[in-house]
């Protein structure tokens, strides 16, 4: 058996890291998707699943003040929703739980907001 250099060690380890991401970036859609299937199925809210202290930030962070820009942000039309009630206008990146649904096998036509 020939000894390995440890340059080859280095590039097996690279090589099987990359390979642990890949597939842990395979997996993840369809655990997201399980997750908000569960969400939407029993009716989670953020207090349930991490308590009152993050109900208390998201409170927190209503309550901000409204900031003193030129102008307001129109409000586009939602064209995209799921059954957990997340939504999306369909303009800029794709929100996780959008990701999720179409590693779940959803299409974005089964997405649209009729």
């Amino acid at each position: 058996m020939a000894k390995k250099t440890l340059a080859e060690i280095h590039q097996q380890i690279d090589k099987l890291q990359q390979e642990a991401a890949a597939l842990k970036a395979k997996e993840k859609g369809g655990v997201v998707a399980r997750i908000l299937e569960a969400i939407a199925h029993y009716d989670l809210t953020p207090q349930d699943l991490f308590g009152k202290a993050v109900s208390s930030k998201v409170a927190r962070k209503s309550a901000k003040p409204a900031s003193k820009g030129k102008g307001t942000k129109s409000t586009a039309a939602i064209k995209y929703r799921d059954e957990a009630g997340n939504a999306w206008v369909g303009k800029g990146k794709r929100p996780a739980w959008f990701n999720a649904a179409l590693a779940s096998g959803k299409t974005a036509e089964d997405l649209l907001v009729k």
